[in-house]
């Protein structure tokens, strides 16, 4: 018995020592992830306080998701090929089974492909961030998530959408670098233009006089003129140039006090009419 004594030791200090190795790693991957989310979130206060705007906060936010979620995934993935040669597993063959599995999953698994691959392109275009307000896939909403694989949107009345990346071939973004709201301003046609023009401009200026609502108008209206005629009343086009996603804000604040100041100065929108023509008989 005394024999095999020592072979049995030399067993039981191998295990210890792969054990250690083993839980080290462990330690190691922990370590290391808890780094990547504090690096990925210091890269996104760092970019932010360079650029001092809204966008590139939302782009320093997006970057640091994605890297982060990376970066872990390919963390993990070193450590659990380390864990398992500590364990006496061949490396190569698994590695080998698993590139054999990945092509036979890959022929059913098309859409994840797609997904990716589109997602990659969207994020490297700067098509999306988070905190955009975009439409997509028929969809619409601010953007809560973005990644390789799949888009988050909530929209208005607060549902969650989950859009898979391949699902989107065109993305529609209203809040990338800036913002407009496009008035379409309808008068009757017995009102003066020229004066309604002129109204329309001193409610701008008051507008971006006012401290509320002024730092997020970026430039003056832009009055493009009469752009069509209705069927009772003349249609002027105008636009407000704001800040990303505060056009619809700027929006509804202009249109009350532009109706605050037609009913002041008596100029009229329009309301549907019907003109009847009677037509008498012969006698």
């Amino acid at each position: 018995m005394d024999h095999y004594m020592p072979w049995t030791t030399d067993i039981i200090v191998s295990a210890l020592r792969s054990g250690l190795r083993i839980l080290l790693i462990v330690i190691i991957t922990l370590l290391i992830h808890r780094a990547i989310r504090t690096l990925s979130r210091r890269l996104a206060q760092f970019i932010s306080r360079q650029e001092y705007d809204a966008e590139s906060v939302k782009r320093a936010e997006t970057l640091s998701i994605v890297i982060r979620h990376t970066l872990s995934v390919v963390v993990f993935l070193v450590a659990t090929i380390t864990v398992l040669s500590e364990l006496g597993i061949q490396i190569g063959p698994v590695l080998a089974a698993a590139g054999i599995a990945g092509i036979a999953v890959g022929f059913g698994a098309q859409s994840l492909i797609k997904d990716v691959i589109n997602g990659f392109f969207i994020l490297a275009n700067d098509q999306i961030r988070v905190g955009d307000v975009i439409q997509a896939a028929g969809k619409s909403g601010s953007v809560e998530q973005v990644s390789l694989k799949m888009t988050v949107l909530r929209d208005i009345a607060g549902n969650v959408h989950f859009i898979p990346n391949g699902a989107i071939d065109i993305v529609t973004n209203m809040t990338k670098e800036y913002s407009r709201y496009v008035a379409d301003i309808g008068i009757t046609y017995s009102q003066d233009m020229d004066r309604a023009v002129e109204i329309i401009a001193s409610v701008d200026e008051a507008l971006r006089a006012d401290a509320e609502y002024g730092s997020d108008i970026l430039e003056r209206i832009e009055i493009q003129g009469l752009d069509r005629f209705a069927d009772s009343s003349v249609i002027i086009r105008a636009r407000i140039t704001t800040s990303p996603g505060q056009q619809w804000r700027i929006g509804r604040e202009f249109n009350r006090r532009l109706k605050i100041a037609f009913d002041e100065k008596g100029i009229e929108f329009p309301f549907p009419t019907r003109t009847v023509y009677q037509v008498r008989g012969e006698n």
